[in-house]
């Protein structure tokens, strides 16, 4: 029975010291439980978050793509600066200093020409002979009826002086007298009226001969013996005989581009130069100008006179004529196809903060494939290349430089002192419906001053 009992309090005593508060087992897993379930709800909370914040990147970053895609993008080069222009080449045409066409003054036939084209002649010299039948008859019968005229001239005047005599002892009357006197009037003004046509025959018969009018060359003879030659000149009457032209001294008219008539002063020494003369030069002189602007072409019409006794110049030939600038012109060349040609004016496309700009631009000089500008833009704007005739000012736009492959294609050729830039044909790269008018050439600094 002992032994029984102290099994016993051995038994509760090890239960005692293995559990000693009844149920905190089913609590401690409790916590457990619930420390697992906030961290499985904070796990899933953070996934959740970074999925969202993902998405919201992810949208944020498709709709920039998406706004920066539908800028347009532009190609844009940077003005680079001109040389200094010492002087300007602009294209003419000489032509002689007198000239002028040689027609007949009275109706016949070509009995004979002394001169023929290439003839140098004196003014006054006998170029031809014109046969005039029918005015050396008329001239003859109006020679006749002066004759007649002037004999009953004389027989009135012989009447009205015995008239007058006899009236004064009473032999005839007052009427017969006065009847005489008044005769002889009418006489002599039919004697008048006929010396005055033989006069007038005469003049036309002195036009049988054809004598040059100036000194000068004959350029051209349009008619040959025996040919049927009428009076006059224009539609309905006969052709030039010759024509005439005085080339020892010529005239060459030239239309200087409005940005620089400032050159075109009076009396200004100028030089030409000629295809045909490779390297030599002939002087002339700026003796006038038109005082105007051409409002079509902006340009300002001026006369330059060039001594050609020595005859090395011929009447059409193409010329440049070089005018010393007084001042250097700051200006910068561009590409030719970065110009718009609106309603408004000449335009190009600048890009500033990242917005288009349509500034207004002057044109200096056009090598075709650039051109100079020479007011409107610096050296530090980006210039847009080929842009759109769409582009209107304030569009957003994103600009990258052009490669500078690109650019070096637009870089003028120089040519020789005296000879245009090698360039395109156009002023506009191509661009449909516009040309460039005129050719002009600027001799700089960089070239050999002069």
């Amino acid at each position: 029975m002992a032994v029984n009992e102290t099994t016993e309090l051995e038994a509760r005593d090890d239960d005692s010291l293995s559990d000693p508060e009844p149920g905190r087992p089913d609590r401690r897993l409790g916590v457990l439980v619930l420390l697992f379930s906030v961290a499985v709800v904070v796990v899933l909370g953070v996934v959740i978050l970074i999925g969202i914040r993902s998405r919201v990147a992810a949208e944020t970053d498709l709709r920039r793509e998406t706004e920066q895609a539908a800028i347009p993008s532009v190609f844009v080069v940077h003005p680079s600066q001109a040389a200094a222009a010492l002087e300007i080449a602009l294209p003419g045409n000489t032509q002689a200093f007198i000239e002028a066409p040689i027609y007949a003054r009275t109706n016949g036939y070509l009995k004979r020409w002394y001169f023929d084209i290439g003839a140098r002649v004196k003014k006054g010299e006998l170029l031809a002979d014109i046969e005039t039948p029918e005015v050396d008859q008329q001239l003859q019968q109006a020679r006749a009826d002066l004759e007649t005229a002037q004999a009953n001239l004389d027989l009135a005047k012989t009447t009205a002086t015995r008239y007058q005599s006899l009236v004064k002892t009473g032999s005839v009357s007052q009427q017969d007298t006065d009847n005489a006197t008044g005769d002889l009037s009418a006489k002599k003004a039919a004697a008048d009226s006929s010396a005055a046509n033989v006069h007038r025959l005469e003049q036309l018969q002195s036009f049988e001969k054809v004598y040059a009018p100036f000194d000068g060359v004959i350029t051209a003879r349009s008619t040959d013996i025996g040919q049927l030659i009428d009076a006059g000149s224009g539609a309905q009457a006969g052709k030039e005989l010759f024509h005439m032209a005085a080339i020892n001294k010529l005239r060459v008219f030239v239309p200087v581009p409005e940005v620089y008539s400032r050159a075109a002063q009076n009396g200004a020494t100028v030089t030409l130069t000629l295809d045909e003369y490779p390297g030599q030069s002939f002087n002339g002189i700026l003796v006038r100008n038109a005082h105007s602007i051409d409002t079509t072409s902006r340009t300002l019409l001026i006369e330059v006179d060039v001594d050609n006794s020595k005859g090395l110049l011929l009447p059409g030939a193409y010329v440049f004529v070089h005018l010393k600038l007084p001042d250097q012109v700051q200006s910068v060349t561009v590409p030719a196809n970065t110009l718009l040609f609106r309603s408004e004016g000449l335009r190009v496309g600048v890009v500033r903060d990242g917005k288009a700009e349509l500034t207004p631009v002057t044109i200096g000089r056009d090598y075709g494939n650039t051109v100079e500008i020479v007011s409107g833009l610096q050296t530090s704007d980006a210039v847009i290349v080929d842009p759109s005739d769409s582009l209107i000012n304030g569009a957003q736009v994103q600009a990258s430089d052009q490669p500078q492959v690109a650019l070096e294609q637009h870089s003028p050729a120089p040519g020789p002192p005296g000879q245009p830039a090698k360039s395109g044909e156009s002023a506009r790269g191509g661009r449909k419906g516009q040309t460039t008018k005129g050719s002009t050439t600027v001799k700089t600094d960089s070239e050999g001053g002069g």
